[in-house]
């Protein structure tokens, strides 16, 4: 009895290096994802990072040989040290803790995608730093792993082996039952969002979340019975007019898999929203939609900005705007295509290359005889776009540069978007009715003179402007969207077919290149452009929708003040163009229909015109404001039922089902 008191005591020290260490990293990883903030969960990241690191303890106490065991610890350590920092910088280039699928996923994962500008935020005394401070427990376990009797990596015996075990499971089975019993209940299963998970906790426990996803399908489980009548805002009174649904003949019979049955019950319940005065609007018009890199409000400016600044206030006004920040530019390229949110994360827009994309408006306007076209001024590759793009239903398929654009813009980094728009206009100007999209790439981060052709360019412009050199070099960056604007409206004009062609200009993401470490709460740079601190979500993601065609112009102004967001987008313009479509299918609204506001984001937030819910509370919009009895878990509901609509559509191409 004696010995084993002795062997624990010598054996103790290693069985708590790796929660040791874990629990180290977790906290390196916290502190620069979400910031010095103390609150429980620290707690729930203590009691996984003992789960998860007695696990290392078992795998590195195999072998009767000490120097193995003492080589694997090295090698698990390192490997496990990599992935925090794989994730760290990841995060640094988005501001988003972004899931497996965008990291490694589609078109090659950020890691392929951005590697120089990882290479850039490595080699930096952050980057430099942060290695420094995760190799550090590696270090010291290498030098003192071997001498130092009390960590020496030493086999374990049954009975160590069986008290590893126990701890394991203790310490999970604890972690989800505080879980369970806390305000993060949600958070955990039916309501999981990777970047939510992670700040809640811990990495490890997201990645493990995320991988049984991934493997055995997602946890939220099946959509749940709404309530007949859901108040989302003020009661409208009666329309004088009797409109038709936007609604379709759909045949929900037709055999089919256990997961579209769902989807189609789903739907079947769903009440359309009607047609309205606005319907038709735009019928027989042209349209160039476009995605613009990083655009947001702040960057429109009578002085600075007048072309952008026309477009935003002679055309139809949204005053209370939302990109929702989700699997970046390629996340927000699909919220504004498809009108979903991108639930598979970076593979969201790659699983569409095989898809029948029957409701995006180039599918929508093709079947009425368009001319259609997509164009990218980047690499025609980046993002697999030479495979999505052809599928999106533009009838004359995708251009970028390499497979034709390059004729028309320079090889910069970022090229040109006011080259883009003068190589690529006059192939389809003359080809009404047309149907175009473009996403830009002039506003991309970093916004140095010396990295970044356009801050470059238009740097004599911004010079004067009372900012700091980085928001200078943001909106110099965009000065050359803004020029390709100008550019547009002159020719549309010249040509005289402004009054018959609609832009619609909506970001792919808010300027995350702005602040390089920043948090909610510490981003100072995108703080100074917006005006106010940025401290959640809904204010880091506000932007600007521009719609406008030349016949508005001379009209009074049509204002849209209540929430809207990129989903909206789809719906909308559908029912401005007079199209045949389907409410219930779209997750967003025509925002001048009958359905009530309502914003929604990837990790379960949402805002309405009565207030705003976010990181588990809900916040009236004012002291004075009525919030209907159960209002609050009515709309939970209904926003995890719209995110299962937005996964199961994607998971099971469900338009081939319906349309095919």
């Amino acid at each position: 009895m004696e010995d084993r008191k002795i062997a624990v005591k010598e054996h103790l020290p290693f069985m708590l290096i790796f929660p040791a260490v874990l629990l180290y990293f977790e906290i390196i990883f916290h502190i620069a994802t979400v910031g010095w903030r103390i609150d429980s969960s620290l707690f729930y990241v203590t009691l996984f990072s003992i789960s998860f690191g007695a696990i290392g303890y078992l795998l590195t106490s195999i072998f009767k040989s000490e120097k193995t065991n003492y080589i694997i610890t090295i090698v698990i350590m390192s490997l496990t040290a990599l992935v925090f920092l794989i994730f760290y910088f990841v995060y640094k280039q988005f501001k988003i803790v972004y899931d497996l699928n965008t990291v490694f996923g589609g078109a090659g994962g950020v890691l392929g995608d951005f590697a120089s500008e990882m290479f850039k935020l490595i080699f930096n005394f952050d980057g430099i730093f942060k290695i420094v401070l995760y190799c550090l427990p590696i270090v010291l376990f290498a030098i003192f792993g071997r001498k130092e009797k009390f960590f020496r990596p030493r086999r374990a015996n049954k009975f160590y082996r069986m008290a590893a075990a126990g701890v394991i499971a203790l310490f999970y089975l604890l972690g989800v039952l505080f879980v369970s019993l806390g305000s993060s209940s949600a958070l955990y299963d039916k309501e999981y969002e990777f970047n939510s998970a992670t700040g809640r906790f811990g990495l490890m426990t997201g990645l493990r979340l995320d991988s049984q996803n991934m493997l055995f399908g997602n946890s939220q489980g099946g959509f749940e019975t709404e309530p007949t009548d859901t108040p989302v805002g003020d009661d409208k009174p009666d329309e004088p007019i009797v409109y038709k649904d936007n609604v379709m003949d759909l045949d929900f019979t037709k055999p089919c898999s256990s997961a579209i049955k769902n989807l189609n019950d789903y739907v079947s319940t769903l009440t359309p929203s009607k047609q309205n005065e606005y319907t038709g609007l735009f019928k027989g018009k042209n349209l160039i939609m476009i995605s613009a890199e990083a655009f947001s409000a702040e960057v429109i400016d009578p002085v600075l900005t007048p072309t952008l600044y026309r477009l935003a206030n002679k055309g139809i006004n949204f005053t209370d705007y939302y990109q929702p920040a989700s699997a970046g530019t390629t996340g927000g390229e699909y919220q504004n295509v498809f009108g979903m949110l991108p639930m598979a994360g970076g593979k969201s827009f790659k699983n569409t290359a095989n898809h029948l994309n029957y409701l995006t408006m180039g599918s929508q306007l093709d079947r009425l005889g368009y001319y259609g076209r997509a164009f990218h001024n980047n690499s025609y590759t980046y993002y697999q776009r030479n495979e999505t793009h052809i599928n999106l239903g533009y009838s004359h398929g995708f251009m970028g540069y390499g497979n034709g654009m390059e004729q028309y813009v320079k090889n910069l980094w970022p090229q040109s978007d006011l080259e883009m728009f003068e190589g690529t206009l006059p192939t389809y100007i003359d080809s009404a009715p047309f149907n175009v999209y473009y996403m830009s790439v002039s506003g991309h981060s970093g916004y140095s003179r010396v990295g970044n052709s356009m801050t470059a360019k238009n740097w004599d412009r911004v010079a004067h402007l009372d900012y700091s050199e980085r928001v200078k070099g943001y909106l110099a960056a965009n000065l050359e969207f803004e020029d390709a604007m100008a550019y547009l409206v002159k020719t549309l004009e010249e040509k005289g077919i402004a009054d018959d062609t609609v832009i619609c200009i909506s970001t792919d993401h808010f300027p995350y290149g702005l602040d390089t470490n920043g948090t909610l709460g510490n981003m100072p740079y995108l703080s100074e452009l917006y005006g106010y601190n940025v401290t959640n979500i809904f204010q880091r993601d506000h932007s600007d929708l521009i719609l406008w065609c030349g016949c508005l112009e001379d009209e009074d102004p049509i204002v849209v003040d209540e929430p809207t967001s990129s989903l909206d987008i789809l719906p909308t313009l559908s029912n401005l163009f007079g199209t045949e479509f389907d409410s219930r299918l779209m997750p967003g609204r025509d925002v001048f229909s009958d359905a009530e506001a309502l914003v929604f984001n990837t990790g379960y937030g949402w805002k309405t015109s009565l207030g705003t819910y976010n990181a588990g509370k809900f916040t009236p919009v004012s002291e004075d404001t009525v919030i209907p009895e159960g209002y609050v878990e009515n709309m939970k509901t209904v926003v995890r039922n719209k995110i299962r609509f937005c996964s199961g559509v994607l998971e099971t191409d469900y338009y081939r089902y319906l349309f095919g």
